[in-house]
């Protein structure tokens, strides 16, 4: 009887780690893709200032220079800004790509 508990114990010990493990992973990601969007966009106003290129090359420049999810959202915007508005395609990009941002992050990167 006493190993049966130890057993069970054992693995609701585990498992609850296990689920920690992984929320606490999702939030981490979060918080590297905020760095990495943030980032993105400081290039994106340095470029906008001092270059004046169109927003579709630079977001076509940034999706190279980055290597993460965030990467296929300027990707997105940049081949659906040749149909779509900028602001459209920006919107639609973030809402089509997988993101462990949560829906906050999102209103706010959308009012970009």
């Amino acid at each position: 009887m006493l190993g049966l508990k130890i057993i069970i114990y054992t693995f609701i010990f585990l498992s609850c780690s296990l689920i920690g493990i992984l929320v606490s992973n999702k939030y981490r990601n979060r918080v590297n893709e905020l760095k990495e969007f943030k980032n993105a966009l400081n290039i994106f106003k340095t470029k906008i200032r001092y270059t004046y290129e169109p927003i579709p090359e630079i977001f076509e420049q940034i999706s190279q220079n980055t290597n993460s999810n965030i990467s296929n959202v300027f990707e997105v915007a940049s081949r659906k800004m040749k149909f779509l508005a900028a602001g459209e395609a920006w919107n639609l990009a973030l809402n089509m790509e997988e993101l462990n941002i949560n829906d906050e992050d999102r209103v706010a990167l959308s009012n970009f």
